[in-house]
């Protein structure tokens, strides 16, 4: 029997154009453009990137394939925002998971990322009954079943600001579905969770891990409702790795002592003011720094090869 080597921690971190400040939610700063992301994530070496916003990049697979290689970039997933707690909208949240789809799969992607929001265009934290649970649980498994016929695999991800924002909503979703985790260590910690804690119970569920830190005097502001998720970004709620209070690096060891070769996003939010155009050398130095303290974690039965994973994907 042939054994596959693990791949190294560092070829399974990819990024996301949030980490540019372009980003799905409504009225978010400055919108750099295509071409610089893209080829600002391949000189800081990723090799793989989520979407972003539906309609940043190229909507037709075979284009969005095009620009992606022109700059050595493969699809890893893409952020899918959905109505799924009203029956009413159940079936343009469908429809809306199959264009998603569609692209990401097209594409070359392997993940579905869904985040449940209140209404696509203007996204609030609305306090949900337990009808609204049961029908957001079952439109759950309907995106499975969507997300499979085109060979992906959804992961949820909980999000400040969404219908999941706290560790209370978490835990309705976890224990009213059987949907794979977006383990996101930022605003997970946000809604209240403790990541660790978070682990001891449902490492298993985890399929994706969304890498940011957090700082706690920001992130207290936040929920006092004295900043917005805009202005406590722009004011650096979301530090370089190692950086912020969240425990990343034992986070990360956990999960790599797992043998999993779990696919990492380094994520950290970023919102440009309208012609401040100074901010965006700081996005490619976090970014810089944030990789530099992954390479430094050797963690307990992480990958340890040097050879470039050439865009395949590990078995999560």
């Amino acid at each position: 029997m042939k054994t596959v080597a693990p791949i190294a921690l560092i070829d399974r971190v990819a990024t996301a154009p949030i980490s540019w400040g372009v980003c799905e939610v409504p009225g978010w700063g400055y919108q750099l453009p295509v071409d610089r992301v893209l080829a600002e994530m391949s000189a800081a070496g990723f090799t793989h990137t989520e979407l972003g916003s539906y309609g940043y990049l190229p909507t037709e697979p075979a284009d969005l394939q095009g620009i992606l290689d022109s700059n050595g970039l493969s699809l890893l997933g893409g952020f899918v925002p959905l109505v799924l707690h009203d029956p009413s909208r159940a079936g343009p949240a469908r429809e809306a998971a199959r264009r998603w789809a569609r692209l990401i799969a097209g594409g070359g992607g392997r993940f579905f990322v869904t985040c449940a929001v209140s209404h696509t265009d203007d996204w609030r934290q609305e306090p949900l009954g337990d009808a609204g649970w049961a029908v957001l649980c079952a439109a759950l498994a309907d995106i499975d079943d969507i997300a499979e016929s085109y060979g992906l695999q959804q992961v949820f991800h909980s999000h400040y600001g969404s219908l999941v924002e706290t560790d209370a909503e978490l835990e309705r979703v976890l224990a009213g579905s059987e949907v794979s985790l977006v383990l996101d260590t930022a605003h997970i910690t946000i809604g209240g969770t403790d990541v660790v804690e978070l682990l001891d119970r449902y490492a298993p569920r985890v399929g994706l891990v969304h890498l940011k830190d957090l700082e706690p005097s920001l992130a207290a502001r936040l929920r006092a409702g004295e900043l917005s998720l805009m202005q406590a970004v722009q004011r650096g709620l979301f530090p370089p790795l190692g950086r912020g209070g969240v425990p990343i690096a034992e986070i990360v060891t956990r999960l790599e002592e797992s043998g999993r070769d779990l696919w990492y996003v380094l994520e950290q939010d970023a919102a440009i003011a309208e012609g401040d155009l100074s901010a965006v050398a700081g996005l490619r130095r976090n970014a810089d720094l944030s990789l530099e303290f992954l390479r430094s974690l050797v963690p307990a039965g992480a990958g340890s090869g040097a050879t470039h994973n050439n865009h395949r994907f590990p078995e999560g």
